[in-house]
């Protein structure tokens, strides 16, 4: 008998399943941990800024701005407001655009 036919059949996924797949537990987001002690203020306003940013990005992803070219300020600072998330300096939106841009 070939090696290939003792192989178990692996589980369906979202993508290969006949019907949904539910999941055991609903999502619940990781508990926030202090970030590190002793780096530059500049380390953490661009962290920060990289976490917003990207954020920011799968909230547009999420409701249909699939492009960087639709994301004009207007649209993340209007996606920022409607998330609750204090609006962005233009350098987070041009980084949200690069996220766009790159994920692909």
């Amino acid at each position: 008998m070939p090696a290939a036919a003792l192989k178990p059949k692996p589980l369906p996924t979202q993508s290969t399943a006949q019907r949904a797949v539910l999941f055991d537990s609903p999502y619940e987001p990781m508990a926030k941990r202090p970030l590190p002690a002793g780096r530059p203020r500049e380390w953490y306003v661009t962290h920060n800024r990289r976490l917003k940013a990207m954020r920011l990005a799968i909230a547009l992803l999420d409701s249909g701005v699939y492009l960087p070219d639709q994301a004009r300020n207007e649209t993340i600072r209007s996606t920022a407001e409607r998330i609750g998330m204090r609006p962005p300096s233009d350098t987070t939106c041009h980084m949200v655009r690069a996220l766009m841009r790159y994920s692909r």
